[in-house]
């Protein structure tokens, strides 16, 4: 089989998120649970619909940039919604300013995503109140917003003229979202009202909102809601009045308001906070351990290749080249797309087990020529991914990297930002653990060489 070159350079873009509900998205995607410690999808499936189907739920959800997350969070949404459960699944960061966030922000957001996709499927509701509390917000803000359905909503075919007059809670949250995102003094004036009021607001999502959404739902055959809020993981590391990071403040002062939504929710979490002296805190407000998705294991403890993992990885280029043929079919193509299997095993090798990594390193491959990819030429993009590695290494980080090459551990913040936020470390789990082991481009510099 010839390889189909346009098809191969769109499925290796290292910015593009797998759909498990897109047909041709799921011949790409490998699970990767087997050599990453667990399953954590499972497990967060698993506690909504076995272990409290009747009750609302919330999870969190954590890992490195660019290791799966949202890949993983959409094949549950797609497994959530088999078992018959709606799911509103949204990028956070699409709706908020990531750098200035506060929990009635994410209250707004979530309500405006929850009746947006009711909307969708022809449900609705009759929020009075919280159309009231929009109205109070339009008018201390002191601009126009028209909280009227008066056309059709981007994304929300089914509003149309006949509905004109009808109010639509999406609708009145956007006009109020799109007044407020951009405009840090707005954004206060809005705050300043509501936060006093976050009991408030939250009573009136679940009352008006939620609970009669679960209701229809279920009239129309569904199991219940489920609201997967992805991205918060980005939220900006800035310090407030408080002395408290966002993240800090968000996810431990206001643990108690962000699980008090009466469905079930799954947000994802900065993994600063897994290194924080927070962290006890933060388990014990949300009642639960956070889930952390690691990387996919190259090496072993010992230093061993992981031929399982390895094995899973070269899955993954090849997919992207043959999506259709079978895993034996694709491995006898290997020569179709590298000049040896050898210089597909070292792609795989040097990646650590960072899916995003991985497909960088391809990208790169891709730029300087068609396949099959040469190992002169991977070795170049290799060498300079290490270069733009090294020149952020300060004296001090080399000895630290020393340190965790020799003790295969990270501990506290200031490490995590210093190795895992740069991408200097990565982490990995097996029965026994979790464990720490440099970036394997990095690891090959000489500075580490020599120590």
């Amino acid at each position: 089989m010839k390889l189909n070159l346009e098809q191969f350079y769109k499925a290796c873009n290292p910015s593009k998120t797998l759909v498990a509900g897109n047909a041709q998205d799921q011949k790409y995607y490998i699970d990767f649970s087997s050599v990453r410690g667990s399953n954590i999808i499972d497990q967060l499936r698993r506690t909504i619909t076995r272990l409290s189907p009747d009750e609302p739920t919330c999870q969190l959800f954590t890992g490195h940039i660019g290791c799966g997350k949202s890949t993983e969070l959409l094949l549950l949404k797609n497994q959530l919604e088999q078992q018959g459960l709606h799911v509103v699944y949204f990028e956070s960061s699409q709706d908020l300013d990531m750098a200035d966030i506060d929990v009635t922000d994410i209250m707004l957001a979530i309500a405006r995503q929850v009746s947006e996709s009711l909307e969708q499927l022809k449900i609705r509701l009759q929020p009075t109140g919280f159309r009231a509390l929009l109205q109070k917000v339009a008018k201390i803000l002191q601009t126009e917003i028209e909280l009227e359905a008066e056309t059709s909503l981007p994304g929300v075919g089914e509003i149309s003229a006949n509905t004109q007059g009808d109010f639509s809670l999406s609708f009145g949250i956007a006009k109020i979202s799109a007044k407020t995102k951009n405009s840090p003094e707005l954004r206060s004036q809005m705050r300043q009202y509501l936060e006093p009021r976050t009991d408030t607001l939250i009573q009136m999502i679940n009352a008006e909102l939620l609970e009669p959404a679960i209701d229809q739902l279920k009239q129309q055959g569904k199991q219940g809601l489920v609201v997967i809020v992805d991205n918060l993981d980005r939220v900006d590391e800035s310090i407030r009045p408080t002395g408290r990071t966002q993240s800090e403040y968000l996810f431990v002062d206001r643990a108690e308001k962000l699980k008090q939504l009466n469905c079930h929710v799954v947000y994802t979490i900065p993994l600063v906070l897994i290194f924080s002296n927070d962290w006890g805190r933060l388990r014990n407000r949300f009642g639960v351990e956070p889930k952390l998705l690691p990387m996919v294991r190259v090496k072993s403890r010992d230093g061993s290749d992981c031929e399982a993992g390895l094995r899973l990885l070269k899955q993954m280029v090849l997919a992207r080249a043959f999506p259709d043929l079978s895993l034996e079919q694709r491995l006898a193509l290997t020569l179709e797309v590298f000049d040896s299997p050898e210089t597909l095993d070292r792609l795989c090798q040097v990646s650590g087990g960072h899916a995003r990594n991985l497909l960088s390193l391809l990208y790169g491959c891709l730029q300087k020529e068609d396949p099959p990819f040469s190992r002169s030429s991977l070795e170049d993009v290799v060498r300079s991914q290490r270069d733009a590695l090294v020149r952020a290494v300060t004296d001090d980080e080399w000895e630290l990297l020393s340190k965790v090459s020799q003790q295969q551990m990270v501990k506290g913040e200031d490490e995590y930002k210093t190795l895992l936020r740069s991408m200097f470390v990565f982490e990995y789990q097996d029965e026994q653990g979790g464990w720490f082991s440099i970036n394997p481009i990095l690891s090959e510099a000489k500075q580490l060489q020599s120590k």
